[in-house]
């Protein structure tokens, strides 16, 4: 399913910085019912896009988690990703070029605010609940603050702010492409650009996404020689997994993206930390996965521990953080569980 795009007439984002024609890319699945509240908005990861059918397969369907029978499922690409919303890519009307390193940092505050008026644009008039993984779940729990509009949370694999630990992370890919000569701070010509720089920031994150057992258990120390002679399996992983998102993705997207990351706290402007996950009212699920290194699972008890009746769900999962797209089954199941016994019930025919 090929994306659509809206066009909203202006956005203006938490610096200030003002955009006419401002586009969103989107895919749907289902159908609104006659009062329009049966949406389910799924959010997407880093480098992911709204094509949920393709990453998330075995959660959308008749009967499945995201059921496309009894909701109207909608993800929409966020701000700075090269998949059809506006982003470092887009052109600048005044110049004629693209806007490139010029593009300001949005706040994930401000891809929320943006896809609110897509909603709005759509006619939904209520959403049943916001599920997300990752950076997703950045966005999910952003929608706790969108007061009675979304009725319920499930953030996978994220805490309620952004910590050091994954900052330091994401300075380390940022590093990484400004050090290739070809970065040229950013305004290199569509088609070239940090491509060395952008594999090895994917590489660096390759190993954030996975853990100790994932990558022991299924690359050990065996040797890979079809790539490079002598080279271990572990090696040539990384490189093929370096070389897919440069044919897929933006140096000036990735740093626009992970430095929006860095700008996650639901706390910001609104209060102390713990007082302001004590005030997100809507049935909240919690999922963390047991072997995720980039946001362990003592982040995903302090969420359940803090919002008010909350329920936690830890995936006892291998492949660390990536487990919410790899162990979709386990994922459906505990979501679909959630939906069944706290959602359906609120939802009128």
């Amino acid at each position: 399913m090929t994306a659509e795009v809206l066009k909203l007439p202006s956005f203006r984002f938490e610096s200030g910085a003002e955009f006419s024609d401002v586009p969103v890319a989107y895919q749907a699945w289902g159908r609104l019912n006659a009062r329009r509240d049966n949406a389910v908005l799924v959010c997407h990861a880093l480098t992911g896009n709204p094509a949920v059918d393709e990453w998330w397969a075995g959660l959308l369907g008749p009967g499945l988690a995201l059921d496309t029978e009894r909701y109207f499922v909608l993800c929409a690409n966020v701000i700075g990703s090269p998949y059809g919303t506006l982003s470092p890519l887009s052109i600048d009307r005044a110049s004629g070029k693209t806007y490139g390193p010029e593009f300001p940092v949005p706040t994930l505050r401000d891809t929320v605010n943006l896809h609110k008026m897509l909603l709005d644009a759509l006619d939904v008039r209520r959403v049943a609940f916001a599920i997300g993984g990752s950076m997703g779940g950045m966005q999910v729990l952003e929608w706790a603050f969108a007061g009675d509009f979304v009725g319920g949370l499930v953030p996978i694999g994220v805490g309620g702010r952004h910590s050091a630990w994954c900052i330091a992370w994401s300075e380390a890919q940022r590093e990484a492409i400004r050090q290739d000569p070809a970065w040229q701070g950013g305004r290199y010509m569509p088609g070239t650009g940090p491509a060395a720089g952008l594999a090895v920031a994917r590489m660096i994150a390759m190993i954030s996404y996975r853990s100790f057992q994932s990558f022991g258990d299924r690359f050990g120390r065996d040797r890979d020689t079809a790539e490079v002679p002598g080279s271990f399996a572990m090696q040539s992983y990384l490189r093929y997994q370096g070389r897919k998102l440069v044919e897929r993705f933006d140096a000036n997207c990735y740093l626009c993206l992970t430095e929006s990351m860095d700008t996650h706290d639901i706390a910001r402007d609104r209060g102390d930390y713990r007082e302001v996950l004590g005030k997100i009212h809507q049935p909240t699920l919690v999922v963390g996965i047991d072997s995720d290194l980039l946001y362990p699972p003592a982040e995903q008890r302090e969420l359940a521990e803090r919002i008010p009746g909350a329920e936690l769900a830890v995936l006892q999962a291998t492949h660390g953080h990536d487990s919410f797209l790899i162990e979709v089954d386990e994922i459906n199941a505990v979501v679909l569980d959630w939906r069944r016994r706290v959602i359906d019930p609120t939802l009128q025919s």
